[in-house]
C-alpha cells in the first residue's frame, strides 16, 4: 500500500471545504452557534441578512466537550404569542429560551429527563409548560427559574399541549386520554377517556372560539362545547373506502379551515362552518406520508391562512398554497433532514429540529424571496384544456411548482382522484431513461451538456436518482452491526484524519464493504477510492455505502480479476485507446519505461481525487454517473491526452509519478469534452463499452453477491494475514512479557540502589544528628546553669513575697475573726433577748390560763351543787344511780384536770430549768470567748517568740477542748438528771393535790390521754354555762399549747448548742491551719 500521509493529504486537498455539507454550493455560509456549557449568551455574532443560505438565520447545536465529545439532541420547540421568544428542550432535560429580538439565550431549567411537549402560558408570559418522559407536566417560571406547579394524571407520554386563547386552560393529550387543566389553580377539571382499540391522535382548542376539537385514530373528528363539554358536531366520513388514516392536523388562525393528513400524499381540507370536505390536495409522488402540518401566518390575511407547511417522510418541509396548490418553497434536504418544526405566530420565523439534533432558525422573508426560490420546472405535464375548469365541485388538485393542475371533474357527489397519464405508446428507450423521483436520464444528459454540471442544490438528489440507490436500511444495518472489521481497526495510523467524525464514518463504511465482500478487506486502495464519497455523504452513511458499492460494481468492472495485481485487462483497454488516438505520447511513455500502472492506475484507484479540486471532481462525476461505465475509462485517457504537452517534456520516471499524483494546471471542461470525443471516435473493436457491462443498480432488499475476484488468492491472503496477525499477536505478547520482566528487573535494581543510597543518607544524617545533639547538650547545660541561677533569684523573691503575703493574710484573718466574734456576740444577745421575751410571754399565758381554769372550776362547782340539789328533789328514786353516774363522770374529768395540772407544772419547771441552763450557757459562752481571746493572744505571742512551741500549744488546746467536751457532757448529764428530778417532783405534787382535793379523784382515768398532742388550742368561753365536757376541752387545749411551746424551746436550745460546737471546731481548725509547717522549711518537728 502507498504511504499513508501523501495519499491522505492528496485526498484532503482534493475535497477541500469538506466541513461543508455534501450538497453545499458556493453561497453565503450560514451562522452556527454552539451553546456548549454556557447558560446564557448571544445567539449569533452577526445576524445574516435576507441572502442567508437557504434562509437559515442560525444553526444552533449543543455539544459537550470531554473525553467523549457528543452532541445533545434538541427534541421540541415552541414560540410564544408574540413570536419573538423561542422555547427549546433537549433529550437531557435542558430547557432554553431564545430571545430573537434581543439576540440572547438563557438556560431556564434542568429537568434531568427528556421533554415530549412544550408550550408557553398565554396569560402569564413568564411561565411555560413542559411535558416530561415520566408522564408528568410541570410549570416553570422563566425569570425566577422555579417550579410553579407539578401536574400528574397521565399513564403514557404526553404528545401535545394546547393552551386556550384566554390562557386560563390547557389540554394535554396522550394516546389513551386527554385532560383539561385550570392554569390558575393547576387542578384537573375534566378527563376524556376512550377505548384502547380507538386511541386519541390529538385534542386541541380551536382558535378564536370556545370549541375543543378531538381527533381519534379511527378518523372520527368531534367538536365539543368548552363550557358544557357537550358534543356540537361530528365531521362526516371523508371518502367511502378511504385508506387515509388521519395522523396530523392543522387549523387556520380564524378556525374555519381544518386540514388532516396521514400515511399518504393526500391532504383533506375541511370547512368547519359547513362541516364539509371542500378539497383534497395531492402532494408530489415522492411524498408518501405526512408527519407534520402547520399554517404559515400572514399579517394581511385576517387569519384565513393560505400557506400550509407539510413535513413529509423524506424530512423535507414543503410550503404550498392551499388555494392554487403551488409549491412556494421548501426547507430541509435528504442530507439535512427535519424532524419537527414550529412557526412563529407573527409569521417571521420557522424553527426546525434537524435529524442530527441541531436547531435551525429560518427567515420566512428570505425563503419567500425570488432569488431563493427553486429553479423553474424542466418538465411540464400536458393538460387537457377541456378539463381545466373552475367549478365548485372540483376537489382533487395536484401540487405543482408552476401552476395548478385541475385533472378531472367530479361526477355527482362522489369524490374521486384522477391523474393525467402519458400516452401508452411511449418508446422503450424513454422507459429506460425514466429514473426514480420523476427524472429522465436523457433530459439530464441534455442539461449536463448544456451547463457542464448539475445544480449544486440538486446534485445529490440527481446522483441518487442516476445510481438508483435502493436504500436497503435493514441490510445496511446488519452490516453495521457486525462492527469494525479487523482490517480497519487501526486505520487512523495509516490515514491520520483530523476530524474524528469523518474517520469514524470512513471506518464504518470500509468495514461494511469488507463484511459485504472479503476482497475489500485485502484491497489496499479501497480507502482512497471510498474517501471522496465518505467526505461528501458523511451525514448519511447508508447513501455513502450504497454509492461506493454502486461505483465498485459498475465503474470498477474487472478490477479485481488479477488481484492482488492492478487490473491489467482494464489498463490494456486504456493503453489501446491511447495508442489509437495519440501514438506519439504512448511511444514517449514507452521510451522512458512508463507503463499504464504509472500513468493510468493512480487516476483510477483514487478516482481523480488527487489531481482534481472539489468542484472539478464533482463536475467530472456528474458526467461519469450520467454515462456508460466506459466513460470513466475515457476520462482517464482524455486527461492523459490533454496533458501531452507537459508529459512530453518529462524524461524521468519520478517526474511522471509526481505528475499523476498531484494537481496540474488543466482545464477540466476540455478533458470532459475530449472524453465525449473519445467515446464517439474510438473504434468498436477497442472501445471499452463493448467490453464492460451496462449500468446495473444495486438490488432492493439485499445487496448482490460480489465475487468477481480470484477467491483462492483472497482466501489464501486472508489465511496468511490471519496467521501473520496471530504470530504478531504472539510476538507482541512475548515482547510485552519481556518488557515487563526487564522493567521489573530495572525496578528491582532501582529499588536496591535507592535502598543503599537511602541507608547512606541515613548514616550521614545520623552522624550529623549526633553532632547536633552534642552541641545541643552543651547549650542545654549552659542554659540549665543560667536557669538555676534565675531560679535561685526567683526563689528568694518568692520567699520574700510569701512572707509579706503571709503577714497580710494573718492580719486579714485576725480582722475577719474579730468581725465574726462580734457578729456571734450580737447574734447570741439577740437570741437571748428573744428567748427571754418568749419565756415571759409563755409564763404570763400559763398564769392566765391557770386563773381561768380556777375560776371556771369554781363556777362549775357552784352549778354542779345546784344541779345536784334540783335533781335530788325531782328524782329521789334515781339518786343512787345518778350519783354513781355523776361520780364516774366527775372522776374522769378530775383525772383529765389532774393530767393538765401535771403538764402545767412540768412546763413551769421546764421554763425555770431552761432559764437556768441559758444562764449557765451564757456564762460558758462568755468564758469560752474570753478563753479564746486569751488563747489567740498567747498563740500570736508564742508565734512571735518561738515557732517550735506551736504544736505544744495545739496539744494543750486539744486537751482543753477535751476537758470542755467532758464538762459539756457532764452538764448534759446534769441537765437530764435535773429534768427527771423536776418531773418526779411534779408527779408527787400532783398526787398530793389529788389527795387534798376530793373533786380530783377521777384524774387517774385521764392519765391515759397524756400522749394526745397536735390538737389546736380552743378558746374557753368567758361567760355562760360551762359543763364538764367544756372544762375538759379547755384544759386539753392549754396542755397541748404548753407542750408545743416546750418542744420549740427544746429545738432552739439544741440549735444554740450545735452552733456553739461549730464555733469551737472552727476556732480549733483555724488555730491548726494558721501557720502550716510547710512555710518553715528550716524547722524540723519530731515526736
Amino acid at each position: 500500500m502507498r504511504a499513508a500521509s501523501p495519499a491522505a493529504a492528496a485526498v484532503g486537498g482534493a475535497l477541500r471545504g469538506g466541513g461543508e455539507r455534501g450538497s453545499g454550493g458556493g453561497g453565503p455560509r450560514m451562522e452556527s452557534s454552539d451553546l456548549g456549557g454556557r447558560q446564557q449568551g448571544p445567539i449569533w455574532h452577526r445576524k445574516p441578512g435576507p441572502a442567508a443560505r437557504r434562509g437559515v438565520i442560525v444553526n444552533i447545536i449543543h455539544s459537550v466537550k470531554g473525553y467523549h465529545s457528543k452532541t445533545i439532541r434538541f427534541l421540541n420547540v415552541a414560540f410564544d404569542s408574540s413570536g419573538d421568544s423561542l422555547l427549546a428542550g433537549d433529550h437531557q432535560g435542558n430547557i432554553y429560551v431564545f430571545d430573537l429580538n434581543g439576540n440572547r439565550f438563557n438556560l431556564v431549567q434542568r429537568t434531568m429527563q427528556a421533554c415530549t411537549a412544550l408550550a408557553f402560558n398565554l396569560r402569564r408570559k413568564t411561565e411555560f409548560l413542559v411535558a416530561l418522559a415520566d408522564y408528568s407536566i410541570k410549570c416553570f417560571d422563566i425569570e425566577t427559574k422555579e417550579l410553579v406547579s407539578w401536574m400528574r394524571g397521565h399513564d403514557s407520554s404526553v404528545s401535545s399541549i394546547s393552551v386556550h386563547g384566554s390562557g386560563r386552560y390547557a389540554i394535554t393529550t396522550s394516546t389513551d386520554t386527554a385532560q383539561l387543566w385550570d392554569l390558575d389553580t393547576f387542578q384537573r377539571k375534566r378527563k376524556l377517556n376512550v377505548r384502547q382499540s380507538v386511541g386519541i391522535q390529538k385534542v386541541f382548542f380551536l382558535p378564536l372560539s370556545n370549541t375543543i376539537l378531538s381527533c381519534f385514530k379511527d378518523n372520527s373528528v368531534f367538536a365539543w362545547e368548552f363550557d358544557t363539554l357537550r358534543c356540537k358536531y361530528q365531521l362526516p366520513t371523508p371518502v367511502e373506502g378511504s385508506v387515509l388514516l388521519y395522523k396530523v392536523f392543522a387549523v387556520t388562525r380564524d378556525g374555519r379551515i381544518f386540514v388532516a393528513g396521514g400515511k399518504s400524499n393526500h391532504l383533506h381540507l375541511w370547512c368547519l362552518e359547513s362541516k364539509q370536505l371542500i378539497r383534497i390536495i395531492q402532494m408530489p409522488a415522492k411524498v408518501r406520508a405526512v408527519r407534520h402540518l402547520e399554517f404559515l401566518p400572514d399579517s394581511f390575511d385576517g387569519g384565513s391562512n393560505q400557506v400550509l407547511g407539510v413535513l413529509s417522510q423524506d424530512n423535507i418541509m414543503r410550503f404550498i398554497n392551499i388555494e392554487t396548490c403551488k409549491l412556494l418553497f421548501d426547507i430541509g434536504s435528504h442530507e439535512e433532514g427535519i424532524s419537527t418544526a414550529a412557526i412563529s405566530p407573527n409569521g417571521r420565523y420557522i424553527a426546525s429540529v434537524m435529524e442530527n439534533g441541531s436547531l435551525n432558525l429560518y427567515s420566512v422573508q428570505a425563503l419567500t424571496q425570488e432569488g431563493n426560490k427553486p429553479p423553474p420546472p424542466m418538465f411540464k405535464a400536458v393538460e387537457d384544456s377541456s378539463k381545466c375548469t373552475s367549478e365548485a365541485n372540483t376537489l382533487t388538485m395536484r401540487v405543482t411548482s408552476g401552476r395548478s393542475e385541475w385533472p378531472w371533474k367530479s361526477k355527482g357527489s362522489k369524490i374521486q382522484t384522477r391523474l393525467l397519464k402519458l400516452q401508452v405508446n411511449t418508446s422503450l428507450e424513454n422507459k429506460e431513461n425514466e429514473l426514480p423521483g420523476g427524472l429522465n436520464k436523457k433530459r439530464l444528459r441534455a442539461l449536463l451538456k448544456g451547463f457542464g454540471e448539475y445544480p449544486a442544490k440538486y446534485r445529490m438528489f440527481v446522483w441518487r436518482s442516476l445510481l438508483q440507490l435502493p436504500e436497503n436500511h435493514l441490510a445496511f444495518s446488519s452490516l453495521i452491526d457486525k462492527g469494525t472489521h479487523s482490517a480497519f481497526v487501526n486505520i487512523q495510523n495509516e490515514y491520520p484524519i483530523k476530524s474524528m467524525k469523518l474517520l469514524r464514518v470512513l471506518q464504518r463504511t470500509l468495514s461494511a464493504l469488507a463484511h459485504w465482500s472479503a476482497i475489500f478487506a485485502e484491497t489496499p486502495y479501497i480507502p482512497l477510492l471510498a474517501f471522496p464519497f465518505v467526505k461528501l455523504f458523511q451525514n448519511n452513511q447508508l447513501i455513502c455505502f450504497e454509492v461506493v458499492a454502486t461505483v465498485v460494481v459498475n465503474f470498477c468492472q474487472h478490477w479485481f480479476e488479477y488481484f492482488p495485481n492492478p487490473p491489467v485487462n482494464v489498463l490494456s483497454m486504456l493503453e489501446n485507446v491511447l495508442a489509437h488516438h495519440d501514438k506519439e505520447l504512448l511511444q514517449h511513455l514507452i521510451t522512458y519505461s512508463v507503463t499504464s500502472q504509472v500513468y493510468a492506475w493512480p487516476l483510477l484507484e483514487t478516482l481523480f481525487s488527487e489531481v482534481l479540486t472539489r468542484e472539478e471532481w464533482l463536475k467530472v462525476f456528474d458526467n461519469i454517473f450520467s454515462n456508460h461505465p466506459s466513460y470513466f475509462l475515457m476520462i482517464v485517457v482524455a486527461y492523459i491526452i490533454c496533458s501531452r504537452a507537459p508529459l512530453l517534456h518529462c524524461n524521468q520516471t519520478a517526474d511522471f509519478e509526481y505528475f499523476f499524483h498531484h494537481r496540474n494546471n488543466l482545464d477540466i471542461n476540455v478533458v470532459i469534452k475530449e472524453a465525449y470525443h473519445l467515446m464517439e471516435a474510438t473504434p468498436p473493436d477497442i472501445h471499452p463499452q463493448n467490453m464492460l457491462d451496462d449500468f446495473i443498480p444495486l438490488t432492493k432488499g439485499q445487496y448482490p453477491v460480489f465475487n468477481k475476484y480470484p477467491k483462492f488468492i483472497v482466501d489464501y491472503q486472508t489465511r496468511e494475514w490471519e496467521r501473520i496477525r496471530q504470530d504478531e499477536i504472539e510476538y507482541l505478547r512475548e515482547r510485552q512479557l519481556a518488557h515487563e520482566l526487564e522493567a521489573k528487573a530495572q525496578e528491582w535494581k532501582a529499588e536496591d540502589e535507592a535502598w543503599y543510597r537511602k541507608q547512606e543518607l541515613l548514616r550521614e544524617a545520623e552522624e550529623q544528628k549526633r553532632k547536633m545533639l552534642l552541641e545541643e547538650e552543651e547549650k542545654l547545660v549552659e542554659q540549665r546553669q543560667r536557669l538555676a541561677a534565675v531560679k535561685r533569684e526567683m526563689k528568694v523573691k518568692e520567699l520574700q513575697f510569701l512572707d509579706a503575703s503571709r503577714r497580710r493574710f494573718l492580719k486579714y484573718q485576725q480582722d475577719q475573726r474579730q468581725m465574726e466574734l462580734k457578729r456571734l456576740d450580737d447574734e447570741i444577745a439577740r437570741k437571748v433577748s428573744m428567748r427571754e421575751q418568749e419565756t415571759a410571754a409563755t409564763v404570763q399565758d400559763v398564769e392566765v390560763r391557770r386563773m381561768e381554769v380556777e375560776s371556771q372550776r369554781q363556777l362549775f362547782e357552784q352549778h354542779l351543787i345546784k344541779d345536784q340539789e334540783a335533781v335530788t328533789q325531782e328524782m329521789k328514786e334515781e339518786v343512787d344511780a345518778r350519783r354513781r353516774k355523776v361520780a364516774e363522770e366527775n372522776l374522769a374529768k378530775a383525772e383529765q384536770k389532774c393530767i393538765d395540772t401535771d403538764w402545767r407544772l412540768q412546763v413551769l419547771h421546764e421554763l425555770r430549768r431552761d432559764d437556768q441552763d441559758r444562764e449557765r450557757r451564757y456564762e460558758e459562752i462568755a468564758k469560752l470567748l474570753h478563753d479564746n481571746r486569751v488563747k489567740e493572744a498567747e498563740l500570736l505571742k508564742a508565734m512571735r517568740e518561738a515557732e517550735e512551741k506551736k504544736w505544744e500549744e495545739v496539744t494543750q488546746k486539744k486537751a482543753q477542748l477535751e476537758e470542755e467536751q467532758k464538762a459539756a457532757a457532764a452538764a448534759d448529764e446534769y441537765r437530764k438528771w435535773f429534768l427527771e428530778d423536776k418531773m418526779n417532783d411534779a408527779l408527787e405534787m400532783a398526787e398530793k393535790l389529788q389527795s387534798e382535793d376530793g373533786y380530783f379523784e377521777r384524774l387517774r382515768d385521764l392519765k391515759a390521754r397524756r400522749t394526745e398532742r397536735g390538737i389546736e388550742l380552743q378558746q374557753v368561753p368567758r361567760s355562760g354555762n360551762v359543763c364538764l365536757n367544756d372544762l375538759s376541752a379547755s384544759e386539753s387545749s392549754s396542755h397541748m399549747s404548753l407542750d408545743r411551746r416546750r418542744e420549740e424551746l427544746a429545738c432552739q436550745k439544741r440549735e444554740l448548742m450545735a452552733e456553739v460546737r461549730r464555733l469551737r471546731q472552727k476556732l480549733t481548725s483555724r488555730a491548726r491551719t494558721r501557720y502550716p509547717p510547710t512555710h518553715f522549711p528550716a524547722t524540723k518537728w519530731t515526736t
